[in-house]
């Protein structure tokens, strides 16, 4: 049985005990089989192997036999005749040296026949490759949709909940709005990602050649066999890369055409044995009978340098073979160097992702529970929402990328079928142990890895911390120094917070930040820091605000602690409420600031 018949006999038996395509191993097995490409490349190989065929001929003889009958009529001066002349002969023609070129020409096709079958076994890995993507893309989009459900889910019920408190005449139409608009955006999410798993599926139908499983399985481990460092991979890679090898390959072939072209400038020596039977021959009548053995030698002296030009050409093409091996070495080094690089970043940022959507999943746990209460806005629920759905997708994006990034890193050291499970025939073509490229290997392309750029996360941590000494805001000169009297603690508290609404309504975020204590605790029990980004975001967002205060209580616990309570009605643009807001004062350094704010929905 032919080489790689064998293997697709193979691939053929087993895919026939499946009725279907559950795992990645049964998808990229299908796709292999029917993808045309492959086809082509195992008709491009038969087709080689019959030129070499051909070209192993010539060491062999030649055996040509003749047969003529005829009248011939005779003028000269010694015969005037007409007669019938019939002959029969029988010709043998042994090459003895022909200026190797029917060895080199064998040699050619032997290199070209392992060129195909190395662009065979690169069509196989790139159908799987593509087969494993489509397969892996439609598990993801599943994922993606099942997250859109869920988030449709969350906003749905949150747009009932408001919407019967709105019925029942205890809610705000501006919350309905907003929840309306999310819920509309939902939709839409939801609807792309349909869409996009639609596209795939159709995409999973034209690689393998059917419907996606209704239940596939998850991923397998695809990190078996995986080379422990970037070196590793990349020598790997220049080792067993079919594509690679078969540049290689394709200027061993281009090198023995060179050669043939040598034989051009020496003689040609066969051996003629020829046995001639016939009647009326050459202007004699009666039988004949001849038998001759000879060595004949032909030698072509000029041919108007054709043959030179000749030889010219196929040195460039041999130089045109080695171009294209360097350049593609140099284009796998790239595929391998990324791919590989790919495995290792996502890895580490699917703990950052995770870790992201299990604090986002705590917070909007935690915000629905303060919505309920009164004490977060209906925006910030939404937004916490969204975020979760936007972090659930980021994870799951870059856990199904990581499987792509395993299988592309396969595909590039050759061995995607082989971490597949994917068996070939025992008479497979050469390996990588069994192949060498010698002092053919790429130039200019050694295996080197780029420069990889690490933060140094201590450097950035360090920053971080001189940036937050320059925006610490200056220190308050104390009591003893000032140069006038303080005024009483009611003055003073009510001075403090007719600065504090002037700076919300003037969009001062400085001034506004410094109104709180350095240990205010926000009440949803965050941090004082992550507060302060979002009421960065908030005034930064809003625009023509309108701050109105009414109904102050302002009461003094003592010398340095104090609280006001107020009717505060807020508008902007984007966005109103009136709410009832209670302050609770410290002094601190001869200054009344905020040490806690709790803030109560009016209905």
């Amino acid at each position: 049985m032919p080489r790689f018949l064998a293997f697709f006999c193979l691939l053929l038996i087993s895919s026939l005990v499946r009725a279907q395509a559950p795992t990645l191993k049964d998808a990229a097995q299908k796709a292999v089989l029917s993808n045309p490409e492959v086809q082509q490349r195992w008709h491009a190989y038969k087709a080689t192997q019959g030129e070499r065929d051909a070209a192993f001929g010539g060491y062999l003889p030649r055996l040509d036999l003749s047969a003529s009958k005829g009248r011939e009529n005779r003028d000269d001066p010694l015969l005037d005749k007409n007669f019938t002349r019939q002959s029969t002969s029988l010709t043998l023609t042994q090459m003895l040296y022909d200026g190797f070129a029917t060895r080199n020409e064998v040699r050619r096709f032997d290199h070209a026949l392992t060129v195909r079958l190395f662009e065979l076994q690169e069509a196989s890995e790139t159908a799987a490759l593509e087969a494993a993507r489509a397969y892996i893309d439609v598990l993801r989009y599943r994922k993606l949709v099942g997250l859109a459900e869920e988030n449709y889910v969350q906003h749905r019920s949150v747009f009932e909940q408001i919407q019967k408190k709105v019925q029942a005449g205890v809610g705000r139409r501006v919350d309905l709005e907003q929840a309306a608009g999310r819920l509309a955006l939902a939709e839409a999410n939801l609807l792309t990602e349909t869409t996009n798993l639609h596209d795939v599926s159709a995409r999973y139908m034209r690689v393998v050649g059917e419907k996606p499983g209704k239940e596939m399985e998850a991923l397998a481990n695809l990190t078996k066999a995986m080379p422990k460092d970037m070196a590793e991979a990349l020598r790997t890679a220049q080792q067993g890369n079919p594509a690679l090898l078969a540049s290689v390959e394709n200027v061993r072939s281009a090198q023995a055409a060179a050669r043939v072209r040598d034989a051009a400038y020496q003689p040609r020596f066969d051996i003629r044995l020829k046995q001639e039977h016939g009647r009326n021959l050459n202007g004699y009548s009666g039988q004949h009978d001849n038998s001759t053995a000879e060595v004949v030698m032909s030698w072509n002296l000029f041919s108007g340098f054709s043959d030179r030009a000749r030889s010219q050409q196929y040195a460039e093409q041999y130089n045109v073979a080695r171009d294209v091996r360097d350049k593609t070495c140099r284009d796998i080094r790239q595929v391998v160097a990324i791919a590989f690089n790919d495995t290792r970043k996502l890895t580490e940022q699917l703990g950052y992702l995770d870790q992201h959507q299990l604090s986002i999943e705590k917070a909007r746990d935690a915000y629905r529970k303060q919505f309920d209460i009164g004490q977060r806005t209906l925006l910030d629920l939404l937004d916490s929402e969204n975020e979760l759905f936007q972090a659930r997708r980021a994870y799951s994006n870059a856990e199904h990328d990581l499987g792509i990034a395993y299988l592309r890193t396969h595909a590039g050291l050759g061995s995607l079928l082989a971490t597949l499970g994917i068996s070939r025939a025992a008479d497979q073509p050469p390996t990588p142990e069994s192949w060498a490229a010698g002092e053919d290997a790429p130039e200019h392309c050694p295996p080197d890895d780029p420069l990889l750029y690490i933060a140094n996360k201590d450097a950035l941590n360090a920053r971080a911390l001189e940036l937050l000494k320059e925006t610490a805001p200056a220190p308050v000169p104390s009591a003893a120094s000032a140069p006038v009297s303080q005024p009483g603690p009611e003055r003073a508290v009510a001075e403090a917070l007719q600065a504090w609404s002037k700076a919300w309504s003037g969009r001062n975020v400085q001034a506004y930040l410094d109104a709180y204590a350095p240990a205010f605790a926000p009440s949803d029990g965050g941090t004082r820091d992550t507060w302060a980004e979002k009421r960065k975001a908030a005034l930064s967002r809003a625009k023509d605000i309108s701050l109105d205060i009414r109904d102050i209580k302002l009461v003094v616990k003592d010398a340095k602690h104090a609280s006001t309570v107020f009717k505060q009605a807020y508008r902007s643009e984007q966005y109103k409420d009136v709410v009832q807001k209670t302050l609770d004062w410290e002094l601190i350094d001869g200054r009344w600031l905020i040490a806690r704010e709790t803030t109560e929905p009016l209905r």
